[in-house]
């Protein structure tokens, strides 16, 4: 009786020091950053007039919808503890290759269709290199970005694919309602594969092969066939949004997608996805990606140089990483 009553003491006194950190650390993890995005609404909104109206919302959407449906991917292969820098070079030859097919005239089905397939293609050159080779993601993409924006290049002898259909363009200039074409294609992408993430077995493989490889394989989940997949779904989702992105531009520029692959990985890291892989979410992603959106947004109508917004993506960046850490850390 004498021990359990001295322990009881000792373990409330325990219980006491480390719960502030600890529920101070899961409040954080759920709500910090739609918490940093809404006081960094609020600070624009009064910096700027226009920055609450719906004309301005719906040009932050669209131009999040790129970088978002390529963050979606990124967010795939970040979970398994991956990286995938060739996202903006695959974007650039999937629209060159969907933007050729629609000026031959086989409609927006095939043209669609083409720039997915270029891009689901490359993503298995590169899950194939990381998988099967045990390439190390960093090195096999990065030769993927090079050879991908080489045959981008090479495609259409370094010219832009000019002349587009109406119907093709309504992929990223046309309007459903009020509400822009591209931010309708981001948000059904971004739903499908929450859906996938959250709600299926393969979902929860994904999160099992980033948290522990070993652990993952000894359970009996083909680790080489998950690893293999999620950069497929990568080059399938940059594709994508290189069909919406000439679309959008009214060309398929072979120089598009320069450090879109950056953009994409910041989003998914300041979204709260681990860099060391087993933990994040597809809505902390879509945070994420706004927040670059919005910040990228308030600063152009301050009239802030393009350069000073690098430097402060940057900064953003580093930082959501020591957060990470941060978080990572034992109370």
């Amino acid at each position: 009786m004498n021990s359990k009553s001295l322990a009881t003491p000792c373990a409330r006194s325990a219980t006491t020091t480390t719960s502030p950190r600890t529920h101070l650390r899961l409040t954080l993890d759920r709500f910090g950053l739609p918490l940093v995005f809404i006081v960094l609404c609020v600070v624009m909104a009064f910096s700027s007039e226009y920055f609450m109206t719906w004309r301005n919302w719906m040009d932050i959407l669209r131009q999040t919808s790129i970088n978002g449906i390529l963050a979606v991917g990124m967010t795939y292969v970040i979970l398994t503890k991956g990286i995938d820098l060739s996202v903006g070079s695959i974007l650039a030859f999937a629209g060159l290759c969907s933007a050729m097919v629609a000026t031959q005239g086989y409609g927006l089905l095939a043209a669609v269709s083409a720039g997915m397939f270029a891009g689901a293609m490359l993503g298995v050159v590169n899950g194939f290199m990381v998988a099967n080779l045990s390439i190390p993601p960093f090195v096999a993409t990065l030769g993927m970005l090079s050879v991908a924006r080489g045959m981008t290049f090479i495609l259409n002898d370094g010219s832009p694919v000019t002349d587009l259909p109406a119907s093709y363009l309504a992929l990223g200039i046309g309007k459903l309602g009020p509400i822009g074409v591209p931010v309708i294609i981001f948000a059904v992408v971004a739903l499908i594969f929450w859906m996938v993430l959250r709600y299926t077995t393969y979902g929860r493989y994904v999160y099992a092969v980033g948290g522990n490889e070993k652990s993952a394989r000894t359970s009996g989940i083909g680790v080489r066939k998950v690893t293999f997949s999620v950069y497929v779904i990568s080059g399938l989702l940059a594709g994508l949004a290189g069909v919406v992105l000439a679309a959008r531009t009214t060309s398929a520029l072979p120089q598009a997608g320069g450090s879109y692959e950056l953009d994409a990985i910041a989003a998914v890291v300041i979204g709260g996805t681990s860099l060391s892989g087993g933990t994040g979410s597809i809505v902390g992603t879509l945070f994420g990606a706004l927040l670059i959106g919005v910040i990228n947004n308030g600063l152009n109508l301050l009239g802030v140089s393009s350069y000073y917004q690098q430097v402060a993506k940057g900064l953003i960046i580093v930082l959501a990483v020591l957060i990470d850490v941060w978080r990572k850390k034992k109370p």
